[in-house]
């Protein structure tokens, strides 16, 4: 079937002149944000550039989840790290107050490096919602590869800045097929209540939940998931329930019950600054280079690794370039960074000694997105909470778990939207294209037809039950499926084939992988949960063994 098949039960299209007749004029999609000041963020770990000619024991290329469970243990093990970033620190308020822009209001926060936005939903109701900006060393890069885009959080905390903070551990009956060389046991008993401890995860009151107007969209989603015979499950979250009810409550600034969540989130949600970076901080250990990216990594002459970094300022242009020594260098830049970078420095012969493995079994988590019209006496609610609280678990059955995801518009639309994560089996590898001076990506967008099939399995049926559609008008040219992206880039540098079961590399003693570039293609959930802990069972060996 066509990824963008409009017929057949339960998959016809959503009329927009259908959706205003039956609603009313509601073409004003805005919502109010805050005019509070932005709360004070927590120091994450003191910044300081970098000086050209330094050695240090041990560098982190990137600061997102593995990056900051390294530096953390590495400083608790009396181990002085330096973390390089690539985007801003993100601590200091804009001109209205606030750290982060509101997903509504989309500014030069927003994007990485764009002048115009590329926002996940790009239409509504017909309409493009894209706008031009600045260009700007934003939050969130939309990172455009031939088949498919990746977006990535940019700055101090990396993806934690700009996930919906879903912290999901996969169920031990399909772990398996997640990381086939760990011992599941050392997983479930040691390394994974280590990470949800270290992340600040939660449960939300189910309680409160179930009153609460902010997860009405929640609540139609699991009556129409139940209804049609599938589990309907809650999964934690890191955001700080208790700050979220007094946000319903006119208490506090909102945050979540404002919308916030792609471009960050100004006051509830605990990213890694609030954790595992405050915490390295707080040792006296870690300092961080924020717009720094790496360029290259060598072997030496003396021992240790020859680093150039670049330094740019917040419109892209390098300032200055500087060669550093570390005696170890540990590679967290994402699935898509460290694979872009170590698959650059093999064919370009800086690494030379790196396996053939490197760059490939790259995966999108299976990732697919679709919104469904609900009839007019299922409204999903003007206030959504920005931080999804459950999905629907078919993965057994039909290869998908579906998050239940906000549509944060400020007002009514009567939709349900999921973002979807599917057994898709294929695998993209990354190459060197040396005449363009790039490294490309082999995914293709054809290869989405598995992930969709999967989906369908849920919301198929769920059409069927409810006699409603597919709306059709939020991902462009009346497609009903967002095949385009993922947000859970995974792979590129697999453990235990392009490195040894820890993430040590190949051929380069005192080279380690400790990111999500080590997860062959798919965890079967929000994978942030399941780096951290296997970046917590990583580091501890290789502290003990290596250090």
């Amino acid at each position: 079937m066509s990824n963008n098949s409009t017929s057949g039960p339960g998959s016809r299209g959503f009329s927009r002149r259908g959706f205003i007749a039956g609603t009313g004029s509601i073409l004003g999609v805005a919502a109010l944000g805050s005019r509070a000041t932005a709360a004070v963020r927590p120091g994450a770990a003191p910044a300081a550039a970098i000086a050209p000619g330094a050695r240090v024991p041990v560098l982190v290329v990137g600061t997102g989840y593995g990056g900051s469970v390294a530096a953390l243990r590495l400083a608790q093990a009396g181990v002085d790290v330096h973390m390089i970033e690539m985007g801003m620190s993100w601590d200091t308020p804009g001109p209205d107050g606030k750290i982060f822009a509101n997903t509504t209001k989309p500014d030069h926060r927003s994007f990485w490096l764009r002048t115009k936005t590329k926002q996940p939903l790009s239409n509504f109701l017909g309409f493009p919602l894209d706008k031009d900006i600045p260009r700007h060393t934003g939050i969130l890069d939309a990172e455009e590869f031939s088949g498919i885009t990746v977006y990535q959080g940019r700055g101090v905390g990396g993806g934690s800045l700009v996930n919906g903070g879903m912290a999901v551990t996969p169920r031990r009956e399909n772990f398996g097929g997640v990381l086939p060389s760990v011992n599941a046991a050392e997983m479930y008993d040691v390394y994974y209540p280590r990470a949800n401890a270290g992340l600040g995860v939660s449960d939300v009151d189910p309680a409160w939940w179930e009153s609460a107007a902010c997860y009405q969209y929640a609540r139609v989603g699991r009556k129409h998931a139940q209804r049609s015979g599938f589990p309907f499950v809650f999964v934690p979250n890191v955001y700080d329930w208790d700050y979220m009810k007094q946000e319903a409550a006119g208490a506090v600034p909102k945050s979540a019950l404002d919308g916030e969540v792609l471009y960050g989130n100004n006051y509830g949600k605990k990213s890694l600054q609030k954790t595992y970076l405050a915490r390295a901080g707080a040792t006296g250990k870690v300092t961080i280079s924020p717009l720094h990216r790496v360029t290259s990594v060598a072997p030496a002459a003396g021992g240790g690794y020859t680093v150039v970094i670049e330094q740019i300022n917040t419109t892209g242009d390098t300032t200055a370039t500087k060669t550093v020594t570390a005696d170890k260098v540990f590679f967290a830049a994402g699935s898509v960074g460290t694979s872009k970078l170590l698959t650059r420095l093999k064919a370009t012969g800086a690494l030379p000694r790196l396996n053939n493995e490197v760059g490939k079994g790259w995966g999108d988590n299976g990732n697919v997105m679709c919104g469904r019209a609900n009839h007019m006496w299922d409204a999903t609610g003007k206030v959504q909470s920005s931080m999804p609280t459950a999905g629907i678990d078919n993965w057994a059955a039909g290869g998908a778990f579906a998050e239940v995801a906000p549509l944060p518009t400020g007002i009514e639309t009567y939709a349900s939207l999921y973002l979807s994560i599917t057994k898709n089996p294929h695998r993209a590898e990354f190459s060197w294209n040396a005449a363009a001076g790039r490294t490309d990506l082999s995914w293709q967008t054809a290869w989405k037809q598995p992930s969709i099939d999967a989906a369908r399995t849920i919301f198929d049926k769920i059409n069927a039950k409810e006699g409603t559609i597919y709306r059709s008008d939020f991902f462009g040219g009346s497609k009903i499926w967002g095949d385009h992206l993922t947000y859970h880039p995974l792979g590129g540098v697999v453990l235990d084939r392009a490195t040894d079961n820890y993430g040590r590399l190949h051929g380069h003693p005192g080279l380690y992988v400790i990111d999500g570039s080590l997860i062959p293609g798919n965890a079967s959930v929000n994978p942030f949960v399941t780096i951290t802990a296997l970046a917590e069972r990583n580091i501890e060996r290789i502290i003990a063994t290596d250090l």
